[in-house]
């Protein structure tokens, strides 16, 4: 029986030492593990002190480059930029009817920008072009480096030209929303197709007071008078409003007061335009302002 309980206690002692030694082994890694970690937080730590210090740095280099880059004079346009005729900084392009120095006369009313051109505001600049008749839209472009803008011209369209008699050069000009255009920006383009209209401007036809119907009225008019006499038409003769002749190639038409009626007499014309041909006589004008009778008068 002693032996036995000797025996059972070395085995105790045994089974302890063995618990001992891996308790150890299990101290030992755990303080090479808390060892490992100490040295991962250290270097995080030394990145996240590295990322600040390069934010900063680069947040310090933005913010001198932006105080530098604004006091630039390639941001910043010449206080006389408006004065100039001829420069660089104002680029004025799809004006056909406004020549640019009128643009630029206009221009001498807005105060140049004294700020970064990307910031600086161009109401005032497209304010005073707007007052301009031929002008319908204004848009304005800005550039850096060197500063400078681009003024793109939307202008409206002529579609009526006014002229005392038929040889005489116009003296306005009607646009297709009705817009009347003086003097002072003729003559014209050439490239712009316009119905040639004749008026005195008097009190019993002042075109000045015409609306837009009375210019949708004369485009309508033409345009039934070339497609049912296949020709084009020279000029509407308006300086007797209750009295208006329209002139073709073959023949002036007469189609008297511009009543309710006068598209259904226009109607008339393919059937007696062929007997002006067959006339040996000089036609003066083809009579269309009666309800019903058409004739031609001879000269």
């Amino acid at each position: 029986m002693d032996e036995e309980l000797n025996q059972n206690d070395d085995v105790v002692e045994i089974i302890e030492e063995e618990e001992i030694v891996e308790d150890e082994q299990a101290g030992k890694r755990f303080v090479k593990k808390k060892r490992r970690e100490r040295l991962v937080r250290k270097g995080r730590m030394k990145q996240e002190r590295l990322r600040a210090f390069g934010c900063f740095f680069i947040c310090l280099f933005l913010i001198l480059g932006g105080v530098y880059i604004n006091k630039s004079k390639g941001l910043y346009m010449e206080p006389t930029t408006f004065n100039k005729v001829n420069n660089e900084t104002v680029q004025i392009i799809n004006n056909k009817i406004v020549p640019s120095h009128k643009i630029l006369m206009l221009l001498k009313n807005s105060d140049v920008p004294n700020v970064p051109i990307y910031i600086a505001r161009t109401n005032s600049i497209k304010k005073e072009l707007l007052k301009l008749d031929p002008v319908e839209n204004v848009y304005i472009r800005r550039y850096a480096f060197p500063a400078r803008i681009q003024i793109i011209v939307r202008e409206r369209t002529p579609i009526i030209s006014i002229s005392p008699d038929e040889k005489a050069n116009p003296v306005a000009v009607y646009t297709t929303d009705g817009k009347l255009i003086g003097r002072e920006f003729l003559p014209l383009d050439k490239s712009y197709k316009m119905i040639r209209v004749l008026s005195y401007g008097n009190k019993g036809d002042d075109y000045h007071k015409w609306d837009l119907d009375r210019i949708k009225q004369i485009q309508k008019i033409v345009k039934y008078v070339e497609t049912y006499s296949k020709e084009s038409v020279e000029y509407v003769d308006f300086r007797n409003p209750d009295d208006v002749y329209i002139k073709i190639k073959t023949v002036n038409i007469r189609l008297g007061k511009l009543d309710s009626s006068v598209f259904k007499r226009i109607e008339r014309i393919p059937s007696i335009l062929p007997q002006v041909h067959e006339v040996k006589t000089k036609v003066k004008y083809l009579d269309l302002s009666w309800e019903k009778v058409n004739y031609l008068k001879l000269e």
